[in-house]
């Protein structure tokens, strides 16, 4: 209780959220307000090692997120202060979206944000701000995946879910960068090779497409100075199927894996993406 206090004091708004975790803005529901934006964020208790930084999907919120309490727990649990940043409000429509793809217009600079929201937790939570993952679903995803591509500096590590790249895809990517692709087998929202989200069809010059993850895992292969096409390490565990490229420059990870479920945050990931993260043999 005594720990809860000094919290208390030193943030000026905290409440407990569960035995070892508290909210980190006033309450469930209250955010971090910062320029430009917000999130929401759970802290744990004692001094955190570092962070995740989460993007919700189309239509979705900070808070939204946080609502994945299995993900939330296991990182927290972990010492990671977990920060489910908000995108920009969807004119017109409730819920909220990011500004992911470079040819289309911007509500902001989402790249410039997110190293905001990354600063300004490190700030007020204390966390080593060379040790956040920063990991998305479905569009969160993608714009996990732009963030990597073009800036692979700003965080310490990506793990995009359910969403990559659009078309067209990008021609390079800045790097090394650390990476692990999640996604469905199954996933009909975002398949592997994409589809068309607008428009007749996907060789319609005018429709908005998604990418092909395999094209883009090529990419990242590229700007990881990767020597092979195929993997090194190939592994089934029953609940994902994996594969790793270690044959890459030093700085580098690159990771892809699947599971058999559709479009979905599935069972296992937390862990998984926990133990790849801190360069356990989750993958190996």
């Amino acid at each position: 209780m005594m720990g809860f206090v000094k919290r208390f004091m030193a943030a000026a708004a905290i409440c407990v959220v569960g035995s070892s975790a508290q909210a980190g803005c006033g309450s469930d529901e209250a955010v971090c307000e910062i320029e430009g934006g917000s999130y929401h964020a759970v802290v744990p208790d004692g001094t955190p090692k570092g962070a995740l930084v989460f993007l919700h999907g189309w239509g979705s919120s900070g808070q939204g997120s946080m609502r994945m309490t299995g993900m939330v727990n296991r990182f927290v649990d972990a010492g990671y202060v977990v920060i489910a940043a908000d995108g920009t409000p969807r004119e017109g429509r409730s819920g909220r979206g990011w500004s992911f793809h470079p040819d289309w217009p911007a509500a902001r600079d989402e790249i410039e944000f997110l190293a905001r929201v990354k600063a300004d937790g490190a700030t007020r939570f204390g966390y080593d701000s060379d040790n956040v993952l920063l990991s998305g679903f479905s569009i969160g995803g993608s714009m996990t995946s732009y963030v990597a591509c073009f800036a692979p500096d700003t965080f310490a590590a990506y793990a995009p879910v359910a969403g990559g790249m659009w078309r067209p895809h990008p021609q390079s990517c800045e790097g090394p960068v650390k990476l692990l692709h999640t996604h469905g087998w199954n996933d009909g929202t975002v398949p592997l090779e994409g589809r068309a989200v607008r428009g007749t069809n996907a060789r319609d010059p005018n429709a908005v497409v998604q990418g092909d993850v395999f094209s883009t895992l090529d990419t990242w292969r590229v700007a990881n100075d990767c020597v092979n096409h195929m993997p090194d390490r190939r592994r089934s565990d029953g609940a994902f199927w994996t594969r790793t490229w270690t044959k890459c420059a030093p700085d580098s990870a690159l990771s892809f894996a699947m599971f058999p479920g559709g479009h979905a945050m599935p069972r296992g990931w937390a862990t998984m993406a926990l133990e790849w993260f801190e360069g356990g043999d989750a993958l190996n």
